[in-house]
């Protein structure tokens, strides 16, 4: 029902199509708001094919000079932790966060360090000998500084989904099992009818680019990210999350979070590949693991010759200038499109589901940098992403 005075809706029938972080904390927001909400996705909550999958994520507030994802980063560890509170699940581990700055490539972590500092965000910055002092696990010699930022860490993503689809079901919420397509307009059907309520959100990831050829596809790439498992040495804790954080290494193009429960440390080189989402193998390409291997004797020469015990193939959407997508579609005004994750929703989930519930409910306008519309490359010294 809309209220024609005020231009939002009242107890509303609400679709969300797509059960990833983005899909579901939008139905958890909605759903809190009192509207009837269905959730529907392809395959069972927590799947593996879909890009909020794998166990874990990084969380940490570095954001270059962008002080808008900042802020939603630190607002987001707060609702993580609400969300643990509420759900029983141990979805957060505060293992902190080191931000690996190489010489003559560092804009994104300078400008990072003003941020931090112009909005209290707790941090340390650490020279090289530090680096090692601190975290002997790294090799620190062609680095140049290290930002660490101790209020950081990483959500268990997989245990978060779960935890996150039985709340949503106590809140009210229904699942649906069920592929949505769009037709020849861009209006999303289902089983050969389109699709009716007072709102459509659609958030299905990778998967949002062919179902909106017209809005979505010309301002978004699809790539895939391989990422792998190692194990520990024998007898040693140094690489456990107690004793170990989570990194990102630009100068290297890589990311990694230290062993938790059990699953060895996680690293991952970022080189973009290219994946058919719907009939490709989820598979690590020997390629990656030959190029991840040289990556790990150099920056963590303590795991030289383990095994890797595990890998997961993710895949995500990127725009131009790394900014989430939350606008309505330009010919269906009722269908809402949220998001364009480019490799950093995840950890905003509950900030970003929140605010894609207030521009579904039209209880606010959703800002420039969500908007659809033609958008740019940014340089490093600009991207809240750093890519």
């Amino acid at each position: 029902m809309q209220d024609k005075k005020r231009g939002a809706m009242r107890n509303p029938e609400i679709k969300v199509v797509g059960g990833g972080i983005a899909g579901l904390m939008t139905a958890i927001s909605l759903a809190r708001r009192g509207a009837k909400v269905e959730l529907i996705d392809r395959w069972e909550p927590g799947h593996a094919r879909a890009s909020s999958s794998d166990y874990n994520r990084v969380i940490r507030a570095i954001h270059g000079r962008d002080h808008f994802y900042t802020k939603w980063a630190r607002d987001a560890r707060l609702r993580w932790l609400e969300l643990e509170e509420e759900t029983g699940a141990k979805l957060y581990y505060e293992c902190g966060a080191l931000i690996l700055a190489t010489e003559g490539h560092c804009d994104w972590e300078d400008n990072t360090c003003e941020t931090f500092t112009e909005l209290g965000v707790p941090h340390q910055l650490y020279q090289p000998q530090d680096i090692t002092t601190f975290f002997p696990q790294f090799d620190a010699s062609d680095i140049s500084y290290g930002i660490y930022e101790p209020e950081a860490g990483m959500i268990m993503a997989h245990r978060a989904l779960i935890a996150g689809v039985a709340l949503f079901k106590r809140l009210g919420g229904t699942l649906r099992r069920g592929r949505v397509t769009t037709d020849a307009d861009e209006h999303p059907m289902l089983d050969g009818k389109r699709l009716e309520a007072d709102l459509i959100v659609i958030a299905t990831g990778p998967w949002m680019a062919d179902m909106f050829p017209r809005t979505v596809k010309p301002l978004s790439t699809i790539v895939g990210v391989n990422v792998l498992y190692h194990s520990t040495p024998d007898g040693s804790d140094l690489f456990d999350q107690e004793r170990m954080p989570c990194w990102i290494d630009h100068g290297q193009g890589s990311f990694g979070l230290p062993s938790v429960e059990g699953s060895g440390v996680k690293a991952a080189v970022v080189i973009p590949d290219k994946i058919d989402l719907d009939n490709d193998e989820r598979l690590i390409k020997q390629k990656m693991l030959s190029r991840t291997r040289q990556y790990i004797d150099k920056r963590l020469p303590g795991l030289t010759g383990e095994r890797v015990v595990d890998s997961k193939f993710n895949q995500i959407i990127l725009t131009p200038d790394t900014h989430f997508i939350i606008d309505f579609h330009p010919q269906h005004d009722n269908v809402l499109l949220a998001g364009g994750c480019s490799g950093h929703l995840f950890k905003h989930g509950p900030v970003f589901g929140e605010f894609a519930a207030g521009v579904a409910m039209r209880d606010f306008g959703t800002p420039g940098r969500f908007k659809l519309g033609a958008r740019r490359k940014l340089s490093p010294a600009e991207s809240p992403s750093g890519r």
